[in-house]
């Protein structure tokens, strides 16, 4: 028999999941225009080769990619692959419309996004992303205000706990260069660096032994990388006249000191942050709570990425939060308002008989037009017993009747289902009383007894 789970790491968002993810969506989108950042959506899929070589080795091997179809589906080539993130597609479209855009181009991208990683909790191969960058600046005041922007979601959120860790390239380099690592090998050991909170220090040095770098150098790589310190504990780990090192760190704090200018909340400069993406050319940044594996989010600087598109560097920065992890540990803190997780529909019409069909059917469009959220119950039964049973399943707080004796007296029963009490209405006037009790249940929900200038 065919399975019906969705594959490994993918996953079908019922109802409740999609309310989520929206409430979640509508929150950063409005925020970011706030922050006068545009929207941008670019295909699913993207030629291999603006994919590959963007990522360093470790993202190279998770790109999804897609083999050739038609006459070439034997050969077991590959033209096409799924969109790994959303930073290197913007800069292809920054190459590809770079006459059309503005000069500053800041822009936000809500998208899904596509890794042959291992699911975890919290990981999943496929995820959406939501980035914000803006292109075409090279000023401090660039990586402020994205931070201010990003701490400003979190906090909308309901988020309190929340830390936004910050480092520099440049930093790391001059820190690598401290531990005694050869330039060559520079990347290669920001990659285990980077994997410091899943292998811990001591796998951390390990494995940087394997990519070449002495036992001496990796022992100093561990210690020089350990977080935390002030500013002055940070350049006495630099060489002595490394004056990019301490210029850098400036810079960083520059940054940092214009960010809660900004109203960025939380900051920290942690110099074990490396972030293993090889297209960084300054300041980086993660953003972490403390009961979750992993971040919710990450970004930086990258002023020569659109260059590889478009044969001259573009000074960009970014910074992408990861919705699924907001949303699972959103989820098991239960901070996701009441309207968001209750009813999707404000009043159930259900039916004695099928004479009464196109009467409900009016009654519900009539409710429409009141923006209330309407369902029809499509089984007319003299028992309201199936009725009831449904619209207790959906937790709908009204139920409204329509049967032989309420057309007969031009009426509509109504049933609180929460107050388990029921009284009859003028049909002329039960949309708008109806959208007054939602309206009141919604705003006070311990008043859902009465309606204005009705007796029970």
């Amino acid at each position: 028999m065919t399975s019906t789970k969705p594959p490994g790491g993918t996953r079908d968002f019922l109802p409740e999941d999609v309310r989520r993810r929206e409430h979640v969506v509508g929150v950063i989108r409005s925020v970011y225009e706030r922050y006068g950042f545009e929207p941008l959506e670019t295909p699913a899929f993207e030629n291999i080769e603006t994919l590959l070589g963007k990522y360093g080795e470790e993202g190279n091997k998770l790109i999804f990619k897609i083999l050739r179809r038609g006459e070439h589906e034997g050969t077991g080539d590959v033209d096409l692959a799924l969109r790994y993130d959303l930073t290197v597609p913007l800069a292809r479209v920054m190459a590809q419309y770079r006459s059309v855009l503005p000069r500053f181009f800041k822009r936000y991208q809500i998208q899904p996004v596509w890794r042959a990683d291992r699911p975890a909790r919290g990981r999943f191969r496929e995820f959406y992303q939501c980035d914000i960058d803006a292109i075409g600046s090279t000023s401090p005041v660039v990586e402020a205000e994205i931070l201010a922007a990003v701490s400003d979601v979190l906090s909308t959120l309901g988020f309190d706990d929340f830390v936004i860790r910050l480092n520099h390239r440049r930093l790391l380099a001059s820190l690598l260069r401290a531990s005694g690592v050869p330039d060559s090998l520079h990347e290669s050991a920001l990659v285990a660096i980077d994997k410091r909170d899943k292998i811990g220090a001591d796998g951390v040095r390990a494995e940087l032994v394997t990519r070449g770098i002495s036992d001496l150098a990796a022992a100093r790589c561990v210690s020089v990388f350990e977080g935390g310190g002030g500013e002055a504990a940070i350049r006495a780990k630099l060489l002595p006249g490394d004056n990019d090192g301490h210029a850098t760190l400036s810079e960083i704090l520059t940054i940092m000191e214009l960010a809660t200018a900004a109203g960025a909340q939380s900051m920290v400069l942690d110099t074990s942050l490396a972030r293993g993406l090889s297209y960084y050319t300054g300041a980086i940044m993660e953003v972490a709570v403390p009961d979750l594996a992993g971040s919710l989010g990450g970004g930086g600087r990258y002023d020569n990425l659109v260059g590889m598109f478009l044969g001259r560097d573009v000074p960009a920065c970014g910074f992408s939060l990861g919705m699924e992890r907001i949303i699972v540990v959103m989820t098991e803190r239960g901070m996701f308002p009441p309207a968001v997780s209750g009813v999707a529909v404000d009043v159930m019409i259900a039916f004695m008989n099928d004479d009464l069909r196109a009467d409900a059917l009016r009654l519900a469009t009539e409710c429409r037009k009141q923006r209330l959220r309407v369902e029809l119950f499509p089984e007319g039964g003299r028992k309201l017993d199936k009725a009831l049973k449904y619209a207790g399943s959906r937790r709908v707080p009204f139920l409204a009747i329509l049967g032989e004796d309420e057309r007969a007296k031009g009426e509509v029963a109504i049933r609180d289902l929460a107050a388990r009490h029921q009284e009859s209405v003028s049909r002329a006037v039960a949309p708008g009383w109806m959208a007054a009790r939602v309206e009141r249940a919604r705003t006070d929900p311990g008043a859902a007894g009465a309606a204005p200038g009705v007796q029970d």
